[in-house]
């Protein structure tokens, strides 16, 4: 199944049905009158939260997404069918905005979470409705109200609790693969991982989501490489993992390079906890990896530890790092949530 987190979508509701111009003719029945029914509502267009989906290539294949008009009224007081609405199911995660791309209107973070995108319009009023002491066989109805045709896009930006950020071939992939089930493609060339990757990774008896992104490099915020598309996905975590390819030429340039990308992208990410860690130390000795992280921490790198994620050594310590962070900002979330609670 194909990545895609961003794609354009047209949707319009359905025009409410006319009503009737109708009156009771029936044999020995004097003074009928009118008895014209009103049309039915358009259908409405719903956005919908949904579980097991974290792509939105479905939109690739169909973009127009048109709700049911609503039906005309009828004699003897029948009101029209009303049109039936169209949902458009979506991940959990997703940002809906208006045509200009930058306009939030929805941002769909729960299960189940609904939003109107585009309400049915109402049903004409038959001539029942106008009938009056001095109109008593009016020939007029309303016409249907027209439904609401809107351009929209969807923006996915994936559920994850822990993000791994840095330059391409740092090693996170590899990271990935190690602490959880998933399966990133993994090579010795730059940007191997082209789209971002989950995973849930179990530690001392819990479980959080890390996610992957393809690799950043210097003016990557201005389109280079991938470019900063994907760091979107990272802007809902709790936490960032920043590795560090140990066996880099110019390490202390390779972390700046990243922390610079995520200030000029803003989005908070550089406000967001960030654990350091130096990756591939099974390629130094251990005494050039300790001698490294003392370097790199007399040059103002906060580094936590020095890893490597293929042979698994100190792979542990980082995740407890992560969960401890994770665990922190779940109950600052909750905290604001209990205070308005009111109990007896």
């Amino acid at each position: 199944m194909k990545f895609l987190d961003l794609t354009k979508v047209y949707v319009r509701s359905g025009s409410g049905g006319p009503g009737c111009v109708s009156f009771r003719r029936e044999k020995f029945v004097e003074f009928g009158g009118p008895d014209g029914g009103d049309g039915g509502r358009g259908g409405d267009v719903w956005a919908e939260a949904v579980d097991g989906l974290n792509t939105l290539i479905d939109f690739r294949y169909q973009q127009h997404f048109f709700a049911k008009n609503g039906e005309h009224g009828m004699g003897r007081q029948r009101t029209g069918k009303d049109g039936d609405d169209i949902v458009l199911r979506v991940p959990v995660g997703t940002e809906i905005l208006d045509e200009d791309e930058e306009t939030v209107i929805a941002d769909l973070t729960e299960l189940g979470q609904r939003v109107l995108l585009a309400k049915g319009g109402n049903g004409g009023w038959g001539n029942l409705h106008f009938k009056s002491s001095t109109n008593q066989a009016p020939r007029r109805a309303n016409p249907g109200q027209p439904g609401v045709e809107r351009t929209l896009w969807l923006r996915l930006k994936l559920i994850a609790d822990a993000g791994l950020v840095g330059l391409p071939n740092a090693g996170k992939s590899t990271f990935l693969a190690a602490v959880t089930n998933a399966r990133p493609k993994i090579a010795d060339y730059p940007f191997t991982t082209l789209h971002p990757n989950l995973g849930v990774v179990e530690v001392d008896g819990a479980e959080f989501v890390l996610a992957d992104i393809p690799g950043l490099i210097e003016g990557a915020h201005e389109g280079r490489g991938i470019g900063d598309r994907f760091l979107g996905h990272i802007e809902r975590c709790a936490v960032l993992l920043h590795l560090i390819d140990a066996t880099s030429s110019d390490v202390l340039g390779d972390y700046r390079t990243v922390v610079a990308e995520l200030e000029a992208y803003g989005g908070g990410l550089s406000d967001k906890p960030r654990i350091v860690v130096l990756n591939k130390c099974d390629a130094l000795t251990e005494q050039e990896a300790e001698d490294l992280t003392i370097l790199l921490r007399e040059e103002g790198v906060p580094v936590k530890l020095a890893i490597s994620g293929a042979a698994g050594q100190g792979v542990r310590d980082v995740l407890r790092l992560l969960r401890q962070h994770i665990l922190r900002a779940r109950k600052a979330e909750k905290a604001p949530a209990e205070a308005g609670e009111w109990r007896p």
